[in-house]
């Protein structure tokens, strides 16, 4: 474990609680601290850390805000089970069987968790400059926008916003306020354009004050923006969405063979 000096670092701004609480984010996050073992003692940071009860005090309150720790003052501070989940966008171009859930929503069953998606928006909207150049759309073209909050557990999940080409959505249920059965690959693939190619951009940011709201961050960590662009026949581009979810609470798990020109 890496021991952080109370003095200022002249290239880490931060206040000594803030690295504090990064240095056991990293912890939790990458499985040294497991999901329902407890934290070290306030005493223990203190010597770790050199640093005040306050000081670790305030870092454990910056880690419980974020969802990743649970406790109450006088009793001890554990890691949350469930404290971070893996996004396999592969999954996502599947389309359901009939009669049968979204793959995303069937996903999270099999690992024993309660998945729901909440429409929040259906409209034909310009798209952000990314998405229009992914759909070929001039700068004042429009598509259908389906905007949807994911949830697990009742919690907010991700944030998604997925435009589609008027040519193809205009007069289907994509372009109506309503669930789609089976979600959208299906009803592509219905509609004579199945999902063939699925390419994601990931990059991480600061959240912007909608996704703060919608997905009840903290306000002060990166969130993980992926724009994925769907291509189906002769690679036309037939869906292309912006996926938004808290960067410390998800990984995105990606596969690929050898040899693969991907």
């Amino acid at each position: 474990m890496t021991v952080a000096a109370a003095e200022p670092d002249a290239h880490d701004s931060r206040s000594l609680h803030e690295r504090i609480a990064a240095d056991l984010r990293d912890e939790i996050m990458n499985g040294d601290m497991a999901p329902g073992s407890p934290l070290p003692s306030t005493v223990r940071l203190k010597e770790r850390f050199g640093a005040s009860s306050a000081t670790v005090q305030k870092a454990l309150q910056l880690l419980k805000g974020e969802r990743l720790v649970v406790g109450r003052a006088g009793a001890a501070v554990t890691v949350r089970e469930h404290r971070q989940r893996t996004i396999r966008p592969a999954s996502s171009l599947a389309a359901a069987r009939s009669g049968e859930p979204h793959p995303w929503l069937a996903q999270a069953a099999k690992h024993g968790t309660r998945a729901a998606s909440q429409l929040l928006e259906v409209a034909e909207a310009v798209p952000p400059s990314d998405v229009r150049a992914a759909l070929g759309l001039p700068d004042d073209g429009t598509a259908v926008l389906r905007r949807q909050l994911l949830t697990i557990d009742d919690e907010p999940a991700e944030l998604v916003a997925s435009y589609y080409p008027l040519e193809i959505a205009a007069g289907t249920a994509m372009a109506e306020r309503r669930r789609i059965s089976g979600g959208t690959p299906t009803l592509l693939t219905e509609l004579g354009h199945p999902p063939r190619l699925s390419v994601d951009r990931v990059s991480a940011r600061m959240p912007t004050r909608e996704q703060c709201r919608a997905l009840r961050l903290p306000g002060n960590l990166p969130v993980l923006r992926t724009l994925r662009v769907v291509y189906s026949d002769d690679q036309r581009p037939v869906e292309a969405g912006v996926l938004v979810k808290a960067g410390h609470l998800y990984e995105v798990q990606y596969e690929y063979a050898p040899g693969c020109e991907c």
